[in-house]
């Protein structure tokens, strides 16, 4: 797993190993950012469900301003935490070890992009979406990495399915907070 492009270009990252792993592919990575492009520099940044922190950093290292990094897995927080160290973004990332919907509850921060790629099968999406939505900057854009047949609806609140991608078993859903 290595940062693809950017200030981090080639750096090699951590990742954890196990089964409950499942780091994005550069395939899918390289997907993700080519939807995103346009909005990256400047933006600030959450990687919710970080694992590694490898989408966050990445979004870093094309020019992001800011990252947040949550997950509530000690693990996952040591790894995120020596990845930054590697990339040498620590003073443009915020680590946060806590379960995603008690973050987005505690916060007052406004996001410009944010990753979901949390555990398959669990149904969790569907709960951080609607917490989600006054997190969100208008034009925001919300990157969900999920396995392949999850249905979401249309419209969340102010936010809107824009489109989905899929690659074998993952699909990538795209929604955007505001107007469309």
């Amino acid at each position: 797993m290595r940062v693809i492009t950017g200030s981090a270009r080639g750096r090699k990252l951590m990742t954890m190993d196990g089964n409950d792993v499942r780091p994005t592919t550069d395939k899918v990575k390289e997907s993700i950012f080519s939807i995103i492009q346009f909005q990256i520099a400047g933006s600030v940044v959450l990687d919710l469900f970080a694992g590694s922190g490898q989408l966050g950093i990445e979004a870093l290292s094309r020019g992001a301003s800011k990252a947040y990094f949550v997950d509530k897995s000690k693990a996952s927080i040591n790894v995120i935490t020596e990845n930054i160290a590697l990339t040498e973004f620590e003073e443009k990332s915020k680590i946060v070890y806590m379960d995603s919907i008690d973050f987005l509850k505690s916060t007052s921060e406004k996001f410009d992009i944010v990753f979901l790629d949390p555990p398959y099968h669990n149904g969790i999406l569907e709960q951080v979406l609607p917490v989600l939505e006054s997190h969100m900057n208008e034009g925001g854009k919300i990157i969900c990495e999920h396995e392949s047949r999850l249905i979401f609806p249309e419209k969340i609140g102010s936010i809107y399915l824009k489109k989905n991608y899929k690659y074998g078993k993952i699909e990538i859903s795209q929604f955007v907070c505001g107007d469309i």
